[in-house]
This record gives C-alpha cells, structure tokens and sequence, in this order.
C-alpha cells in the first residue's frame, strides 16, 4: 500500500502544478476590481468578469507564440457569439436555432486538437454568459451593444496575462507535467512492487485490475508531458531546461517500460520460491525505484539535480547474491528455469535503475541518439476538414455528444421559457457544464453541480449578509473565481460551491444579490435533469457497446508494438521514433480499453450483461502488454540465426494472431481460425527450439519464455472474445472451461 507520507507528498506536488492558472485569475479579476473602482462604473464588473472566465476557460497549454494565436482565435469566435445573442435574443425560434447549430459545430471542433476543443466549449459558456447579462439589463436597453464589448474586453485582458505568462515563464507548464508524470508513475512502480509478496490466496486478478488503472493514469500523464514539450520545441532542437526536461521525459518512457514488463508466470515464481526471500528483495527493489521516482518529482519541484540513492545499489547487490545463493540449490530444471525468469528481472532492475540514475546527467540524454518526438496536430486546412469528417458519424462518441448538447440545449430553451422566462438562463448555463461525453461523467456532474450551487447558495448568503460593502463583495468574487480554477479539474463541488460564490457577489452590485438564489436553484436543478435526460435518452454512447471496437484497436496496436520489437532483436535494440511510437500507441489503446470498462461499470446494468467478459479481457490484455513490455525491456540482436529465426517465425506468428482476433473483434465475429495448422506447427517450433534450463543463451530463453506467455494469453483472449461475442444464451465450450478455469493460473506478475 501506498504510505500515507508518499500520498500526502502527491498531493502537495499537484496541488504545485495547478498553481499556475489560479495565480492568472487573480491577477486579472484582481486588476478588473481595481479599474472599475477606479472608474466608478461598478455595474461594468460582471460583463468584465465574465468574459475573462470564458478566456481563462478557453485556455491550454501552449508556447507564447501558440497562445497568441490560440487567443486571437478565441476572440474571433468570442466576438461572434457575442454579436450574435445580441442580434437574435429577440427572435426564439431563430434564436434557438442558431444556439443549437453553434453547439453542435464548435462541440465537432474537438475533433481537431485539444486546443480547439476548449474554445468551443468556452464559446458556448461565452454565449450564455451574453445571455445572462441580457437578461438582468433594464428594458430600455436592449439595443445596448456595450455587453458584448466589455465581454470580450474582458476575455482580451486575461488572453494578455496568459501570453506574457507564457512568453515569461516558458518552462513552467512542462516543469509541471513532469511533476505530475514522475509522482503518477512513482505510484505505478509502488504499487507494482506490493504484487511480490509470495502469499498464497492473494486476489491477483484484482491487483491486475488496479494495475491496469493506474497504468491508464501514467499513460495520460506521458501523453500531457509530450505534447507540452512539443508545443515549445516543434520541429527545432531544445536548449537549455527545455532539453533537460525532453531527457527526462524519455527517461519516464523507458522506465514505464521496464515496470510494467512481466517475467514469467507469478503463480509459479510465488509457488517455486515460497520459503526463499528472492521475491521479496524484488519487491524491496522496485519499491525504493518507486521511491527514486518520487524524489525526482522532488527535485524537478525544487529545481534541483537528482541524486541517486545508494540504497537501491545495495539492494540490488543483495538481489544478485540471493540469486547466486538460490542457484547452488536449484536441481531440477523447472527450478532452474524460473531462477532463470528471477534473473532477468534482476537485469531488468538493473537496467530501471540506471536509467533513473540518467536523471541526474544536465540533459538527461544517457547516450541517445534519436530524441525525436511526433507531432499529432493538424499540419494543413485539409487535415483539419479529414479530422471533422471522420467524426461526421453516428458511431463516433465526439458526433453523439455534439448531437445531444445541442438538443438538449433547445429542450432547455424550451422549458426556460415555460417556466421561467425571466432569469432562466441558468438552466442552459448548467446543461452546457454538466452534459459530459459519458454517461458516468455526466451523473457523477449533477450530483456535484446540485449539491456544489446549494452550499455556493447558502455561503453566498450568508456573506452577503455579513459583508453588505460593495468593494468587499468584489474581493470575495475574485477569491472565489480563484478557488474556481484551482479546483475544477480535482473537486467540482467545491467549484461550483466557488463559482456560484462569485455569481451572486458580482450581480449584487448592480441588483438584488438574494433574489438570484431561487433562480439559481431552481435552474440548477432543471439544468442537471435536463442533462441527465439527455445522456440516458438521445443517442447514448454506451461504453458495453463499444468494448469489441476498442479491444479490436488494443489487439492491433499490441501486434504493431510486437513487429518493432521482432525487428530489435534482428538488429540490436535502437530507441528509435518508430519504436516508441508502437509502444506508445500500443499504451494509448490499453489505457483508452481501461478506462472505457471502469466508465462501463458505472453504466445501468442493463446495458452490460456481460461486463465480467470485458473485465477478464481486459486484464488479459494488460497481462499481454506487459510480457511485450519484457520483451522490449531486453532487446538485443539474437547472435543464433537459427534459433532467432524459429523465434522471429513465432512473434510474426503471434503478431499475425493478434491480428486476426483484432479483425474478428471489429465484424463483430467470434475468432473461427483459431489454431490452425501454421499456427500449431509455429507454436510446436517454439516449445522445441530451446531448453528453458539452458543458460548457454539468456537473451534467446527470456524470448522463449515471454512468447510461450504470449501465445497463453492470445488463446485467453480469444475465449474471452467468443463469449463476448457469442449471441445472448449461447455460451462457447471454450468460455465454459475458462469459466472453469482459476483465472490467475495464467496471469504472471513481476517487474
């Protein structure tokens, strides 16, 4: 388990990394307060306040060069809705068509890039906040076209605090990328490490499980670290912490490798070595590299050079003589051949702990020669248009959310004007945050919306209460947009708690702070059924029902993944750009199936009757990624051409497999091929091609063995796809005898 000091230390490390954006906030909201008590024009504020939200809402991490651009996009689209509300708000029927076809054209703009995704939604948040200022200006102003210029007035002021931030600082945003990646996989390798305690009757499926979940964590933190490197390094060469922070993001990769690579089968290394202490000093092992990664964080927080500890030297030193110790007593040869597995977990640890003691080099290069990184954006107007077509589909989840923001948008508009037409904008304002893409994003949404707008409610009350002084009232708005930005990404009740805060300490100064409450309430919780009425009945994406499409891309990307590493052990092992992009697409897919069957499960039951199916498919398929991890741990050319080629022909056979279970998963048809005669002969090769207690050739018995394990688990999978894809009532004789079958019996776990 993970101690209570290792946790508070996250905490505090991403609590560092969320800093940044908060400290923007206040400044302008801060700068805004003091211009308009200046000025003497309070009832300026909000428009101000709130177009400044929007833009900070809008905002993503990117270059100063990037953000400008980013920013003058943003205003353009800013400056359109906002001219627009005011030039339609008189006509509904127009109106509302013009809102529902803006929703779903700039919700297709996530089909882009992540940038675009944010000023879309922002967009959207702008133009309900245009509509919201409409609704509490008097009568005889309705021709009154200052709104939407203060609004983008205040967007404009934060978009100047962002890119001179940007321009100043700009290493900070990926010094905190890789707090966040080294604390993250700091967890992975710690928890990885609890999985060496040789006990009988542990739950090893549910350890896989948690595994995997937190490998889909450190995945999202690779992806997020990559991209903001690359954002300020593009196609030229880094220089100075730039650099040093591109090392140590390969560092991460490598080391993410070699701990999530597995050995051989755990049940039989926990069985084999029950009375000796080999896996324990594993497990002491990974756990101070667990720790190492964890001091990294420290020192990348506190710019300082990373130390390697000599602890885990020692360690590992121990290991080699417990291993040397267990070999003069090993007699038969299965005992010698999962010594054998103990030793290359050692060299692999070894491996792991030099590569983390890389950190500590000024560029963090440890003799690469190929640092390149590949770029995913868009490089021209007709990528752009391809990235938006391929989504134009029913089965994409991007066009469904699109679709079903934008009906329920008008079904807001339309019980808003039924019920409330005066001050009912808030039920759109709250369909717009709480309407996410998954149906469990979007319950776990309304409940915190609901319950965060009662306590902002109640707070707001009671300091409006406390503090009647106007000046007072704006300060506290500024503390709570703060609080906003600080904590909607990790707490949103608590941010919509501070952003309803802010609501209701902006509008009181030009109005009747108390007799916003009922509205807010009440629109609230008309907003959130909406959304939820939405999700459950317009189009929704099940996550059940497109496990078999995300399996088929996992199977695929592992193949992919599988060849490069084939190819490394015919020319000798290169961290080449090609390479690391198979592993990484090969880590995207696991993570995406990982995340998809935790969504599922938060889904109604009946629309996942066989969700245990999903589960056992997806352990199997992180076990599987983590035996070619093993294999990419330790490449190296193959000196035996004769051997190499038997082994070669069964990871080409095994690639080839993956394939066809990929194939069969995307028709929607169960696997026919299944052993065939090829495959049978390939398989037969390998079992013969080398005596697992043969020690003349490490490099060709680790490969041995890591296949063997694979071509175990290709035959799991393939049960566990028959049965998902069997017809309702109809149960494979392959799916009853794993159903039969201890499923840890072949779920291996090592370093």
């Amino acid at each position: 388990m993970i101690s209570l000091a290792g946790y508070t230390f996250r905490q505090r490390l991403r609590a560092f990394a969320g800093r940044a954006q908060p400290l923007r906030v206040l400044l302008t909201l801060g700068s805004l307060v003091a211009l308009c008590e200046f000025t003497g024009h309070p009832e300026a504020l909000i428009p101000l306040f709130l177009g400044a939200i929007a833009s900070a809402l809008a905002e993503t991490d990117d270059s100063w060069r990037g953000r400008f651009r980013a920013q003058v996009v943003t205003l353009v689209c800013f400056a359109a809705a906002a001219f627009a509300i005011e030039a339609l708000i008189g006509e509904p029927l127009l109106f509302i068509t013009a809102l529902a076809l803006a929703a779903f054209c700039l919700t297709m703009l996530g089909a882009v890039e992540a940038r675009y995704k944010a000023i879309g939604f922002a967009t959207l948040i702008l133009a309900v906040y245009a509509m919201l200022g409409i609704d509490n200006r008097p009568a005889s102003d309705a021709a009154d076209w200052a709104e939407a210029v203060l609004l983008l007035a205040g967007a404009a002021w934060y978009g100047v605090f962002s890119v001179l931030w940007c321009a100043a600082f700009p290493a900070q945003p990926v010094q905190e990328r890789l707090i966040r990646l080294f604390s993250v996989l700091g967890d992975y390798v710690r928890f990885k490490a609890s999985l060496f305690e040789p006990l009988r009757g542990i739950d090893i499926e549910r350890k896989r499980l948690s595994l995997a979940q937190l490998n889909a964590e450190v995945v999202a933190e690779l992806n997020a670290a990559k991209e903001s490197i690359f954002r300020r390094i593009g196609a030229r060469a880094p220089t100075g912490r730039i650099a040093r922070y591109r090392g140590l993001y390969l560092i991460a990769q490598d080391v993410h490798e070699r701990a999530s690579s597995s050995h051989d089968d755990y049940n039989a290394l926990a069985d084999a070595f029950f009375h000796s202490d080999l896996l324990y000093r594993c497990q002491r092992v990974l756990g101070l590299q667990g720790q190492a990664c964890q001091r990294l964080a420290r020192s990348i927080t506190r710019r300082e050079p990373f130390v390697a500890d000599a602890g885990t030297v020692q360690a590992l030193a121990e290991l080699r003589s417990a291993i040397e110790q267990e070999r003069e007593r090993a007699t038969t040869p299965e005992r010698l051949a999962l010594l054998a597995s103990i030793e290359a977990l050692a060299r692999n640890l070894l491996q792991l702990d030099g590569q983390l003691a890389g950190a500590s080099q000024p560029a963090a290069q440890a003799g690469r020669t190929d640092m390149g990184l590949f770029d995913r954006s868009p490089r021209s107007w007709r990528e752009v248009m391809e990235r938006v077509r391929r989504q134009l589909t029913p089965r994409s989840a991007l066009f469904r959310h699109a679709l079903r923001l934008a009906i329920a948008l008008a079904a807001g508009y339309g019980v808003m004007q039924l019920v409330h037409p005066a001050q009912g904008y808030w039920i759109l304002l709250t369909t717009l945050f709480v309407c996410q893409q998954t149906y469990s994003e979007t319950v776990a949404r309304m409940g915190q919306r609901i319950a965060g707008t009662a306590l902002g409610v109640v707070v707001g009350w009671a300091l409006l209460q406390l503090f009647p002084q106007p000046l007072l009232q704006s300060l506290l708005a500024v503390v709570a947009g703060v609080l906003f930005f600080a904590t909607r990404t990790t707490r949103y009740l608590l941010a919509t708690a501070a952003i309803t805060l802010l609501v209701l300490m902006c509008f009181n100064q030009v109005g009747d702070g108390d007799g916003l409450i009922a509205p807010r309430l009440v629109g609230t919780a008309i907003g959130s059924a909406i959304a939820g009425l939405a999700v459950l009945l317009v189009l929704p994406h099940w996550q059940a029902r497109r496990i078999d499409e995300l399996a088929a891309t996992a199977m695929r990307n592992h193949a992919g993944y599988l060849r490069q590493i084939v190819q490394q052990y015919r020319s000798g092992a290169r961290d080449d750009l090609a390479y690391r992009l198979a592993r990484r697409n090969a880590h995207n897919a696991d993570a995406a199936l990982s995340t998809a069957v935790a969504d599922m499960f938060r889904e109604p039951g009946y629309v996942r009757p066989r969700a245990g199916v999903a589960l056992r498919f997806l352990i199997r398929s992180h076990t599987l990624l983590s035996y070619l991890s093993a294999l990419g741990a330790h490449r190296v050319a193959l000196p035996d051409a004769e051997r190499a080629a038997v082994l070669r022909e069964a990871a080409e056979g095994a690639a080839a497999a993956l394939d066809v279970l990929s194939a069969g998963l995307e028709r929607g048809e169960p696997d026919a091929a299944g052993a065939g005669l090829e495959e049978s002969s390939v398989r037969a090769a390998l079992a013969t091609a080398i005596d697992p207690s043969d020690g003349a050739d490490q490099a060709a018995r680790l490969v041995r063995t890591e296949l063997t394990l694979i071509w175990l688990q290709i035959d799991a999978l393939r049960d566990h796809a028959r049965e998902w894809l069997q017809p309702e009532g109809k149960v494979p004789a392959e799916a009853s005898r794993a159903a039969e079958t201890p499923q840890d019996e072949c779920t291996p776990l090592s370093s």
